[in-house]
This record gives C-alpha cells, sequence and structure tokens, in this order.
C-alpha cells in the first residue's frame, strides 16, 4: 500500500469519526429539545381546543386557547378569571376538559335569580355573559372549592348543572386565543 491509498483511508476513517459526532450532537440536541418541551407543556403552558359554546361570545367553538399553568402554584384562582379544569365526577362528562369562568370563592353566596347572578347579595356586573333564564337558590362555596359558570349561561354545563368545583381540579388560566388568527389576543 502506497502512501496515497494510506491518506486515502485515513480521510475516510476521519469523515466517518466527522459525521458520526454530527450525528451524536443533533441526537443530543433534538432529545433535549423534545424533553424541555415536555417540561414546559407539563408545568408552564397548554394549548387548549374548545368544542362548545358554552363561553360564547368570549370564547367561540373551535377557538384555540392558551393556558397559563403555573400561575396556580402560587395562588388561588381569582373571581372573573377563565379557567381550564378536569370536570368534578358530578358533570358525568364525556370530555377531559372543561373551560368556565370563576364567579364565587369559598365562603361567598352565590345565587341567580331575576335574570342575574348574585354573589354575596349583589348583583353582579357581567356585560360578556347572556341573561341566565333558570334560578338557582342560594349557596354558599366551600372551602377549597369554586362556582365557575360558562358565560353562555343558559347552554352550559356548569356549576348551576353540577354544583363546586374542588380548586384542586384547575388546571391553567386562559390568558391568550391564538386561533382563529383574526380573533387572537388576550381573552378576559
Amino acid at each position: 500500500m502506497d502512501v496515497t491509498e494510506q491518506e486515502q483511508i485515513s480521510e475516510e476513517e476521519s469523515s466517518l469519526t466527522d459525521y458520526k459526532g454530527i450525528l451524536y450532537d443533533w441526537g443530543k440536541t433534538i432529545l433535549l429539545s423534545i424533553v424541555i418541551a415536555f417540561a414546559v407543556r407539563v408545568t408552564v403552558v397548554g394549548a387548549y381546543y374548545v368544542p362548545t359554546g358554552s363561553m360564547r361570545p368570549t370564547i367561540g367553538i373551535g377557538d384555540r386557547l392558551l393556558g397559563w399553568k403555573f400561575v396556580y402554584y402560587f395562588r388561588e384562582p381569582h373571581v372573573g378569571e377563565i379557567v381550564v379544569f378536569k370536570p368534578p365526577k358530578e358533570a358525568q362528562a364525556d370530555v377531559p376538559r372543561f373551560v368556565k369562568r370563576v364567579v364565587a370563592v369559598a365562603g361567598d353566596v352565590v345565587e341567580v335569580k331575576e335574570g342575574a347572578l348574585y354573589v354575596n347579595g349583589n348583583r353582579q356586573n357581567e356585560p360578556y355573559a347572556s341573561t341566565p333564564y333558570y334560578y338557582m337558590p342560594p349557596m354558599t362555596v366551600p372551602q377549597g372549592h369554586l362556582f365557575v359558570l360558562g358565560d353562555n349561561r343558559n347552554n352550559s354545563a356548569d356549576g348551576h348543572v353540577w354544583g363546586f368545583l374542588p380548586e384542586d381540579n384547575v388546571e391553567a388560566k386562559i390568558a391568550f386565543r391564538f386561533w382563529p388568527l383574526f380573533r387572537a389576543g388576550t381573552v378576559k
């Protein structure tokens, strides 16, 4: 074997080693990206699809939303916030998650009468919600629970149907609509 053949074999081995190194680096980068994306999806932000009109006009059928999952690690949900949660067993739901508005928290007395929501005896100003055509007697929200309603009050399987929502069921605070594009923006 002459010097040229040895140089050629050495170049081929070096080239093969370079490709293995590049593939290894790419593999590490892709795997690390997947792990980080999964960690963010589980703990920081979630994407949600809305299949019903229970939150109309605030959220429409087919809207896609982003929710902040980490918010409730540091504080409790507040009245007026739109939340994503696992429905309680009383809801007998065939979907894994609901999206509703928090209208009362632990200790509040909630009631629906005369086409309006009352919390602690005060009629609530809710320009985003439809007029409810049902009556719900006064109920006190127990500790560790919330009371949630859909904005489309007469077409929503919510707290007026199945009762109180355990706070532990809340998964995220809805913050942003990213689809459809012409309605993209913050959700309040």
